[in-house]
This record gives C-alpha cells, sequence and structure tokens, in this order.
C-alpha cells in the first residue's frame, strides 16, 4: 500500500483521489486550503482530507514526508512551491500544468532530486505528446508532427460554443501565452489564439487555433530532427474569434480577474462534454513519405456510480497510469521525467490507461477524417 497525496480537492484531484483508493493499492490524503471543498470530498478507510495553505513550505514538506509521492492537481501559480517541497521531502512528484515556465523551474528542481520528477501528466499536455511519440518512432525521418485537441461540449447552446469543463485560469493561461513551436526547423515561438484551420471529424466541423503549454517538452526533444511541429486546441467554429475580441479588441488579456469572473458567471460548467485527439504524423519510411494518424472521441462517462466529465477522466486516468507505472518500476525513479519517455503501449495496458482503450473499442471502427 502506497500513500499518494492529491493537491487540489476540484473536480480532477478528486478524481484522481477516487481512481486510486478504488485500485486497491494507493492510500489518498486530498489536501486544500478550502475547509468548505474539503467537506465535499468522499473520504473513506483509503481516502483522507488535510486543511493546509501550501504557502507554508515547512508544513507542507512535512505532510509529504514519508509519503510515496505527490499529485498536483492545483493551479499553475503553485506548481514550483509543490515541487519544491517534493524534493525536499524526497517523495516523487507528477503534476498536471500545462504553464511552460513552471515546467522549466521543475525541471531545475528535478536536476538534484533523488525522486522522479514528472510534470505535464494529463491529456494535453501528457497522453498527446505519448501518442505523438509513439507515431514518431515508426518513420526513418519526420516532416510534421501535428497534434490537436479539444474538451467541448457534447451539445453547445451559446455564441462561444463552449462551456467551462477545466480550470478558467488554465484556459485563459493558454489563450494568452506564447505557444513554442518548430517551423522549418527551428524552435520559435508562436502567438496564441493565430493560425486558425478547419478540419472534420465525423462529419463534425471544428477549428483549431495556437494555444500555449500542449506540447510538454516536445519541441525540446524533436528539434533538430522535424521541420514541422506544433499544437492547437479545438474547438467548434466561431469561438476564437470571440475569444481575440475579449481578450485583444477589449483588452481583458490584462485584466485575467475581470475575465474570469465573466467567463465563470456566463458559461455554465457540463458533464456532458467529449475529449477530441487528434495527432497526425507525416515522414519517409523505406523510401516512401507517408502519413499516419491517431484520432479518438473519449465521452464523459460513469465511475464507480459518479457521472465523470470526460476530461476529468482523461486528465485523471492519465496521471494515475504515469503515477502506477512509477510505482510498478516500468517508467524510471529519479530524475525528469519526460511523457514521451513513455510508451504508449505501456500506458494504455495500464489498468488506468484503459479509460482511452475502452473509447477506441467503444467506437467500434476507426474515426473518419476530412482536413
Amino acid at each position: 500500500m502506497k500513500d499518494v497525496v492529491v493537491i487540489g480537492s476540484g473536480k480532477i484531484g478528486t478524481t484522481i483521489a477516487r481512481l486510486l483508493a478504488d485500485a486497491g493499492d494507493y492510500r489518498v490524503t486530498v489536501v486544500d486550503r478550502s475547509d468548505e471543498q474539503l467537506a465535499a470530498v468522499e473520504t473513506g478507510p483509503a481516502i483522507a482530507t488535510a486543511r493546509l495553505d501550501i504557502a507554508d513550505e515547512a508544513a507542507l514538506t512535512a505532510l509529504l514526508s514519508g509519503k510515496f509521492a505527490v499529485v498536483s492537481a492545483a493551479p499553475f501559480q503553485l506548481t514550483v512551491a509543490i515541487a519544491t517541497a517534493a524534493a525536499k521531502a524526497g517523495v516523487h512528484y507528477i503534476d498536471l500544468t500545462e504553464d511552460v515556465e513552471s515546467t522549466r523551474q521543475v525541471k531545475q528542481i528535478a536536476k538534484t532530486a533523488k525522486t522522479a520528477f514528472i510534470p505535464q501528466s494529463g491529456l494535453a499536455p501528457g497522453f498527446i505528446s505519448i501518442v505523438a511519440s509513439d507515431l514518431a518512432r515508426k518513420f526513418d525521418s519526420l516532416d510534421s508532427v501535428r497534434m490537436r485537441v479539444g474538451a467541448l461540449p457534447q451539445f453547445p447552446s451559446n455564441a462561444l460554443n463552449y462551456n467551462l469543463t477545466w480550470s478558467t485560469d488554465g484556459v485563459i493561461n493558454e489563450y494568452i501565452q506564447p505557444c513554442e513551436a518548430i517551423v522549418n526547423g527551428e524552435l520559435v515561438e508562436v502567438p496564441a489564439l493565430e493560425e486558425r484551420e478547419e478540419f472534420s471529424l465525423d462529419g463534425v466541423t471544428y477549428e483549431a487555433f495556437n494555444t500555449s503549454g500542449g506540447l510538454g517538452t516536445l519541441c525540446e526533444t524533436l528539434k533538430g530532427k522535424v521541420r514541422t511541429l506544433n499544437y492547437r486546441s479545438i474547438r467548434y467554429p466561431g469561438h476564437v474569434s470571440i475569444m481575440k475580441t475579449l481578450l485583444q479588441d477589449l483588452g481583458l488579456r490584462h485584466r485575467r480577474d475581470v475575465l474570469k469572473d465573466v467567463l465563470e458567471h456566463a458559461l455554465p460548467t457540463t458533464m456532458q462534454d467529449v475529449v477530441v485527439i487528434f495527432v497526425t504524423v507525416s515522414g519517409h519510411r523505406n523510401g516512401l513519405f507517408i502519413q499516419e494518424s491517431y484520432a479518438n472521441k473519449i465521452y464523459s462517462t460513469e465511475i464507480g456510480g459518479r457521472t465523470t466529465s470526460a476530461i476529468q477522466v482523461t486528465t485523471a486516468s492519465s496521471a494515475c497510469a504515469v503515477l502506477d507505472l512509477l510505482a510498478g518500476g516500468k517508467i524510471p525513479t529519479h530524475g525528469f521525467i519526460r511523457q514521451e519517455d513513455i510508451g504508449l503501449d505501456m500506458f494504455l495496458e495500464n489498468r488506468f490507461g484503459v479509460y482511452y482503450r475502452q473509447s477506441e473499442r467503444k467506437n467500434g471502427h476507426p474515426a473518419r477524417l476530412a482536413a
């Protein structure tokens, strides 16, 4: 039985706790500074709660000491503080952040740590890099790697064609921060919300555009090996135009608190969502220029008799799979671990990775793509 601390008692954090506890091999302590949110956590023999302010480094380090690992499902602003405490306590560290700068600092912390530091272990960044890397390994030489992911309402009913399914702070951050990409073989930064494109998947039309953080460390890994590498978020058509009006024309990129308040009071949350994953890799193999794609749609489902949104199940199960692979000694147990170091087959064979695999079986046939 391994003791794990999950920081953050929101939807993702509590889903991680339930998945780990139900597996039977983990005891979980859910940590938050909010008594109200902790009161909503369903405790039991394998789940306990603890109130703690992450800013109190000494208290956090003491709580982590003697544990197997900490999984951060907290806002990205707390990433570095949690990673620092994990290093001091000598525990393994996993997070879900999409923030590029935070991950760079985690990488520095990992250089002197005696345990594994595995940031960006969610959906995107996270699983998307595992898929892209798996496809890329099948080529003798690479030309392009294009990664597209979106968490969308199944039944959009407003002008933004969007519902809040993820952290509002996280969404705003990825719409504002510069985006890493490889263009003509060079590692560059490109602006968020630009380079809009359209594609069709199973008869549904989507738009995709630059957002920050989804590539994880893949730019660094594939630099010098690929001509084009980029990540774009998937939305229904019309979304990016309105967001550019809000962020750029009305200047709300400089008033994030105002934008967050507007979005959280105007856009309802929904449990009826779908995660769309679409990766395309092209290059040469045996002298031929070819393309291979991975496409998957994952819908909200029931876990333990409770309806769980698609973004919850994909993000939480990915983090749990990485933790489980670490506990089983199937990935390195010290240093900075990249998502692309994790094999796709190994991930899908894991008891938590099955949530991605079940969706493929449920669909019954490969998704139909059209550019």
